[in-house]
């Protein structure tokens, strides 16, 4: 006999209790686009591939990540054991790498046909006396989920104003 009478008293003390209110939502932070890629530039790794390992010696290392939220885009670019004291062009690609140079495509551009560092991702470097650089860019637009590069490659010269910065000498897919 307890049980019924100390269930009846549970359902009462709930139905006479304080009406519940509905609470708001706290609003998050946009979620965007966070890509990365790197590794060791040799014939065992298949996601960082030299082409021309006279300026980008076996063995050599880099890593890059884009962070893309809150309509700003920051991408950043190590590298280690390339070439001392050298210049290298580096960009971020349409495609991911591939056995050939061309695979990666055209320089990833946010608007389509605006070849200049604010509409593309230009992460130029110039190593130090032992073959280490970093690069980083901000460019003020978000990258859309759908529509985002699929490669960072290392080019043989510094950028120049057009865009064009010599031959592809390693790549690395971003995932």
């Amino acid at each position: 006999m307890r049980l019924p009478a100390l269930l009846l008293a549970l359902l009462t003390a709930g139905a006479c209790a304080a009406p519940t209110t509905a609470v708001a939502p706290t609003p998050t932070p946009q979620i965007g686009v966070r890509l990365s890629g790197g590794g060791e530039f040799s014939a065992k790794d298949p996601l960082a591939i030299v082409y021309n390992t006279k300026l980008v010696p076996e063995g050599a290392k880099a890593s890059v990540t884009v962070e893309s939220a809150d309509g700003q885009t920051r991408s950043s670019f190590v590298a280690e054991g390339l070439l001392p004291n050298r210049a290298y062009g580096v960009h971020l690609h349409a495609n991911p790498c591939g056995s050939k140079p061309d695979d990666s495509g055209p320089h990833f551009q946010h608007t389509h046909g605006t070849v200049n560092a604010s509409n593309e991702v230009w992460l130029d470097i110039k190593t130090d006396g032992s073959g280490a650089a970093t690069s980083t860019a901000r460019q003020p637009w978000a990258l859309s989920p759908d529509r985002v590069p699929h490669s960072l490659v290392i080019h043989e010269k510094a950028t120049a104003p057009d865009g064009t910065a010599g031959g592809r000498v390693a790549c690395l897919t971003l995932k």
